[in-house]
C-alpha cells in the first residue's frame, strides 16, 4: 500500500492524507459494529471494546475532516476515495469476521506505517519542503490547540493519535489469539 501511495501522491502529503485516513477510519467503525452484533447475539456486554473501536473511528475521521481543509481534495482524489473506502470496507468486513484477530493486527502494522508517514510529514515541515499553515480550526477545537497552532502541531497530534491506535490494535490481536 506503502508503494501505491509514493507513487501517485509522490510528496503531497495532505492529499495522501485525505486518501489514507479515509481508509484509516474504516477498521474502527467495521470492528465496532460486528462487536455489537455479537454483544447482542451473547447478549453480554463487550467489556469496552465497541467504545473503543468507535472512538478509534471518530478519530481517524476527524484527521481526515482536518486534512480535508489543509489539502482541499481534487475531483480524482474523492473518485478514488469513493473506490478504495468501498474495497476496503468490504475486504475488512470479511476479515473481520473471519479472524478478528488478524483484522486488529493489519490494523496495528497501517498504523505503524501512518506514524512513518506523518514522521515524513513532520520533517517535510520542519525541513522547509512544506508551509507550516495555520491549523485548521477543526483541528484548534478538537486537539485543544493553542490558538495560533501550526500545521506542525496538527502533525504532532495526529501522529501521536495514530501510535495510540497501533498499540491499541496490537493489544487487541493479542486477545483475539
Amino acid at each position: 500500500m506503502r508503494l501505491f501511495a509514493d507513487a501517485f501522491f509522490a510528496r503531497r502529503y495532505g492529499h495522501r492524507a485525505v486518501v489514507l485516513e479515509t481508509i484509516a477510519a474504516v477498521p474502527g467503525m467495521v470492528g465496532g459494529t460486528l462487536q455489537h452484533l455479537h454483544a447482542l447475539r451473547r447478549m453480554q456486554s463487550d467489556g469496552g471494546l465497541i467504545h473503543t473501536l468507535l472512538d478509534e473511528a471518530e478519530n481517524e475521521r476527524m484527521h481526515l475532516m482536518t486534512f480535508v481543509e489543509i489539502a482541499q481534495p481534487t475531483r480524482l482524489e474523492r473518485w478514488l476515495i469513493l473506490l478504495a473506502q468501498g474495497g476496503f470496507y468490504n475486504i475488512y468486513f470479511l476479515l473481520y469476521l473471519v479472524s478478528p484477530g488478524t483484522a486488529h493486527r493489519i490494523v496495528g502494522y497501517l498504523e505503524e506505517e501512518a506514524v512513518y508517514s506523518y514522521t515524513e510529514y513532520l520533517a517535510g515541515v520542519d525541513g522547509g519542503t512544506y508551509a507550516n499553515v495555520a491549523a485548521p480550526s477543526i483541528a484548534i477545537a478538537y486537539w485543544k490547540l493553542a490558538p495560533d497552532a501550526r500545521l506542525r502541531d496538527v502533525i504532532i497530534a495526529v501522529r501521536d493519535d495514530e501510535a495510540h491506535h497501533r498499540d491499541v490494535n496490537h493489544a487487541l490481536a493479542n486477545q483475539f489469539v
